[in-house]
């Protein structure tokens, strides 16, 4: 007889649960609460959608911190490889980018959507639109059914992929916490992450800049916690980009512990102290007769001079003849150690992803099923997973989806 699954959530882990629970033979029904499924899909990675990333599998785990290991099985059942393998066998060509991202060559997530919905209609899922899930159905710790809107729809398995809580517009509001949490779950308590930091300094005037090859360190309570290098970009409120949003887990974790934040930026990483002094005595040297304003334009983006001259109190009309060692040494400091205070971060709407969820303690990560309810699993951001920014996170997605919908198929 056919086992009657329900899925709550039509995201990327729902629906890649849904098409495969059909395709192990379950009868499935998707209930999506929006209008139409995977909005927030449609717009990940800037409307081109990272879909994975080919880094090997111990680095890939790496990328979750504490919670990797949960996911060893998941990735071992469906990993990049298989997820690159079954977009393309649905009529959609990818790339591999820097970092070993993987893109639709087309670079446009709407693409990825549409395969992704062709899919799984294929394959005989329903699929049922706004359709909010009101509450679980439990009988002697089984999970029987769901409600939507005062109307019960029976089953024999649910699969909770609602999401996070980022992007509420595309429907991700946190529903599935709830529901969780009134099944018996712990939940997690949820923040943003991978989101635009605060800083106590002015950036406006920066606003749209980005730093390519600079370095960033994240320093709590005037300690070094982690250091990377690639890309970021300024806001009016802050700061954003790769670098940034990588490093705001620790950072968001350390406001809300009242630790004191800073991101210290190394615009010359290629220059040790000694290289950069010498760089600047000869352009002070060949410049000699140019203002400072003029002069650090070969040195920075113009947007960044007024900010340079500001906290390292140079004279913007002295010469570069004029710089007295003193103010050498704080310009070399300054440009090996841009410090701005972190005071806050932005709110769900602009974060990637969310932070804490379903602990992932109670739940079975070779099949995705609850370890409290039987019948019940869960997939995707729902859980208390989180990794770095790369196409990591939505791999995670996927692969529990994956798991999730084909051990609900063949529950015994």
């Amino acid at each position: 007889m056919k086992r009657h699954i329900i899925v709550v959530g039509g995201g990327a882990a729902g629906l890649m649960a849904a098409g495969c629970a059909a395709q192990a033979g379950a009868d499935v029904l998707v209930l999506e609460k929006m209008a139409r499924p995977a909005r927030k899909l449609g717009i990940t990675g800037k409307g081109r959608c990272n879909l994975t990333n080919v880094a090997d599998l111990t680095e890939f785990i790496a990328h979750f911190g504490r919670t990797g290991k949960f996911l060893h099985h998941a990735f071992s059942r469906f990993f990049s490889g298989d997820l690159i393998a079954f977009f393309e066998s649905q009529g959609l060509p990818l790339v591999t980018e820097r970092g070993g991202r993987v893109f639709p060559a087309s670079a446009k997530a709407p693409d990825v959507v549409r395969a992704l919905v062709h899919w799984v209609k294929a394959q005989g899922v329903q699929v049922k639109h706004s359709a909010p899930v009101d509450e679980l159905v439990l009988i002697d710790g089984r999970v029987t059914g769901v409600v939507v809107q005062g109307h019960r729809f029976d089953c024999d398995g649910v699969i909770l992929a609602t999401g996070g809580a980022s992007y509420p517009a595309t429907g991700s509001t946190g529903d599935g916490y709830r529901l969780a949490a009134k099944a018996g779950h712990a939940v997690v308590p949820i923040h943003p992450a991978l989101v635009p930091l605060e800083t106590a300094e002015a950036t406006k005037s920066m606003a749209g800049l980005t730093l390519r090859n600079v370095g960033v360190r994240l320093l709590v309570n005037g300690k070094k916690r982690r250091e990377l290098f690639g890309e970021m970009c300024f806001t009016d409120s802050g700061v954003s980009g790769p670098l940034i949003l990588t490093l705001s887990g620790e950072a968001v974790d350390a406001l809300r512990r009242g630790d004191a934040v800073h991101v210290s930026i190394d615009l010359k990483p290629a220059l040790d102290d000694n290289k950069l002094d010498a760089r600047l005595r000869r352009d002070f040297a060949e410049r000699g007769r140019e203002t400072m304003r003029s002069l650090l334009r070969g040195l920075l983006p113009p947007e960044m001079v007024p900010v340079c001259l500001e906290q390292t109190a140079i004279v913007p009309e002295a010469m570069g003849n004029q710089i007295t060692a003193a103010e050498r040494t704080r310009l070399r400091h300054w440009l090996k150690n841009f410090r701005l205070t972190v005071t806050g971060h932005r709110p769900f709407a602009e974060a990637i992803i969310t932070a804490g969820g379903v602990d992932i303690r109670e739940v079975d990560p070779k099949t995705m099923q609850s370890r409290l309810v039987q019948g019940l699993y869960f997939a995707g951001e729902i859980l208390d997973l989180q990794a770095d920014t790369g196409g990591y996170n939505l791999q995670a997605a996927f692969s529990t989806g994956w798991l999730a919908g084909t051990s609900a198929a063949r529950e015994s």
